[in-house]
């Protein structure tokens, strides 16, 4: 600890606080990042060794939520200890991955492990953003190589004192839950290089303030990181490249021409493997007959290849904006849908665009139903929720089925933030809602199709959505002094060779979710206004396909989903429907089959298979909690009688007495009369 170093930096009345030479000190960087009462200690270790055998660079990325940091214990009667991550800690992992990545050497194979440990939470931020400064703080003074630092900003968009909106930095919990935007936002002190935010249809223009603002802050966290090693003086660790056999360019290049990859083109996947194959086989066959077949292997005669393709495809978008499919750079692939395509669902829909095919069900249950989230800095029940699932065959692949990736978290993350703003609110539409989207077949963009789907899958199950959202993924290629050029839909292969990956949902009005990954070192505002002008030509599109497959949300649910109904009592009254022990409530979901939630307000909810349970159930509970008025008719069941008249038992647990002034004259015929009740 005598090698202490601090650097500090004021954000909005906040003091954000990097410490060095404090804790972990075998690790190769470590930085403790402390944001008022939140305290993250990130940590970093490069391996001695490249890895050999592989063809990528092997980061891994971990951020961990401890209960200890909120002062909880695990809520689970039976486990304790902190387990597999929750969805928000894998979430965070790849916020803090994603920027990150891009700035390694792309010739490094060493392992670099980044871990990110949640040690003090204060629950008024997100402690998310310190755990992103964090980690590249410990990267900049560990001495790995990195071309950092970058910084990372959380913006807010809510309604002021005087009831204006106004956007603000670093929001608080409270803040991000009512106000219209939650904005997370990374980069150098040259660019922005990662953007993720949730919206409540906010203008695009709104958005590009919220960019500017966040870019004016990140560009003070560099400065800072860049104090903190200035201090440290970290010595540059050097690696060993992954070799580059320059005979093998020298030998493909004077094989193949670049003009030879203008034929390698296609609408399907399929198409375009099929004429890069046959330039391959014959390059292949051409080198191994007249050179060293062992020096000239096809694995790297591939590499080379692959490569050269992907540099003519760039050059063809920037010089002649032609695209592998010979589509325009503003087109949209093909869009077809269809709804109602699985007879017992609740709901589903097919959204179709190019090769890329997704599959959307809509599930209805009880408010019982409901996700119940615990983790660090979150108790809370989840009405809503999407899950994405990318199975192998989607992509012509062979592969053992495992439990939902990252990527399929983060997808699925992102799809339900695209529709939260749209679904109705509790007390209009009081079901559990679950969306699946199968993706069936992927050649770009199939976390926008199932947004698509969702939207539709939704209108055919009757869910009363405010208004339907689109989506669509946008490219990027860029050239020297400052070119580049946009692209609308990217499919797969422009995905993979270009700068960008950015997606963008919303309705008519505004944007819902953005999500924006970069290859390059950073994007300026221009080009990411260019995108979002061109993002919101291809959702209006998209959007208009979407409404001639279904115009309108289906009026009726379907008659295989639950009928839910809600009757309002008097709190005072909840422990009359439930009963000694549960006693009475249980006797009604034996008697009718019917599910039962009731919530502190007094509102109960019944849930039931058919209408006529349903009834039953409520006419029970109107039964209980019944207020008698003077005047009223009832059928009634003598249930003891005494000398001056009987007690009758007119609701469920209520009796009154009849007085023997009132009962009839004549003889009764049995014990089940029709009398009036007075009450004074």
């Amino acid at each position: 600890m005598d090698n202490k170093h601090k650097v500090e930096l004021n954000i909005e009345g906040r003091t954000l606080k990097l410490e060095q030479g404090l804790f972990a000190e075998q690790s190769t960087g470590a930085v403790l990042a402390s944001f008022g009462d939140t305290v993250v200690l990130a940590t970093c270790v490069m391996s001695d060794q490249k890895r050999d055998g592989i063809d990528f660079f092997p980061l891994s990325v971990d951020y961990e939520e401890k209960f200890y940091a909120t002062g909880k214990i695990k809520g689970s009667r039976f486990i304790k200890r902190e387990g597999q991550p929750s969805e928000n800690a894998i979430l965070t992992s790849r916020l803090i991955d994603r920027p990150l990545r891009p700035l390694f050497p792309k010739d490094m194979r060493n392992d670099v492990q980044i871990i990110s440990m949640a040690l003090s939470a204060d629950m008024e931020v997100e402690p998310g953003i310190t755990a992103i400064n964090a980690a590249s703080a410990a990267l900049v003074v560990s001495g790995i190589p990195f071309d950092g630092p970058v910084g990372a900003v959380r913006i807010g968009y809510i309604n002021d004192d005087n009831n204006e909106k106004k956007l603000i930095v670093n929001p608080t919990y409270e803040q991000i839950e009512k106000g219209f935007l939650d904005l997370v936002v990374v980069g150098t002190k040259d660019a922005i290089t990662m953007v993720e935010a949730g919206a409540k249809e906010v203008p695009e223009d709104v958005l590009l303030q919220a960019l500017e603002i966040a870019h004016t802050h990140i560009k003070k966290l560099c400065a800072l990181q860049e104090e903190l090693r200035a201090k440290i003086a970290p010595k540059t660790i050097s690696y060993e490249s992954v070799d580059i056999n320059k005979d093998v360019y020298d030998a493909v290049n004077n094989s193949v021409n670049d003009e030879a990859f203008d034929n390698v083109k296609g609408k399907t996947k399929a198409e375009i493997k099929v004429k890069l194959h046959e330039i391959e086989d014959q390059v292949i066959s051409k080198l191994q007959s007249e050179i060293d077949a062992e020096k000239f292997s096809e694995k790297k005669i591939k590499e080379v290849l692959s490569e050269k393709f992907e540099k003519r495809m760039r050059y063809n978008i920037l010089e002649k904006e032609i695209r592998v499919d010979g589509r325009k750079l503003d087109e949209i692939r093909p869009v077809s849908c269809m709804t109602g395509v699985l007879p017992r669902t609740h709901g589903s829909a097919i959204f179709q665009r190019g090769q890329t095919q997704a599959l959307t069900i809509t599930t209805l249950g009880s408010p019982g139903a409901a996700q119940i989230i615990d983790t660090m800095d979150e108790d809370s029940v989840k009405r809503y929720m999407h899950h994405y699932n990318f199975p192998p065959f989607s992509t012509g692949e062979a592969k053992p089925l495992r439990g939902a990736s990252r990527r399929e978290i983060g997808h699925g993350a992102l799809a339900e933030r695209a529709l939260v703003p749209v679904i109705p609110d509790k007390d209009v539409f009081p079901y559990t809602i679950r969306l699946v989207s199968e993706i069936l077949s992927c050649n770009g963009s199939s976390s926008m199709a199932s947004v698509c789907g969702s939207t539709l899958s939704l209108m055919d199950a009757g869910v009363p959505i405010k208004k339907p959202v689109s989506g669509i993924a946008m490219g990027l290629v860029t050239g020297e002094n400052g070119a580049f050029k946009i692209l609308s839909d990217i499919q797969g292969v422009e995905d993979f060779a270009g700068d960008m990956d950015f997606k963008v949902t919303g309705t008519s009005d505004g944007i819902t979710a953005l999500q924006m990954d970069i290859k390059v070192k950073g994007l300026s505002l221009d080009i990411m206004r260019k995108a979002l002008n061109q993002a919101k030509q291809g959702r209006d599109f998209i959007l208009q396909k979407m409404l001639e497959c279904l115009p309108d949300t289906k009026s009726e649910l379907s008659k295989y989903a639950p009928l839910i109904m809600s009757i309002q009592i008097d709190p005072d009254q909840i422990r009359d429907v439930i009963g000694k022990g549960g006693e009475t409530i249980q006797k009604i979901i034996a008697d009718t089959g019917v599910e039962i939630d009731i919530e502190d307000s007094g509102l109960v909810v019944i849930t039931s298979p058919n209408q006529e349970s349903g009834l039953k159930a409520a006419d029970i509970v109107r039964s209980i909690t019944y207020i008698p008025k003077a005047g009223e008719k009832f059928k009634a069941k003598i249930v003891k009688l005494m000398e001056f008249g009987a007690f009758a038992e007119f609701a469920p647990g209520k009796e009154g007495l009849i007085h023997i002034s009132q009962l009839s004259k004549n003889r009764v015929v049995n014990f089940f009369i029709v009398l009036y009740l007075f009450f004074t």
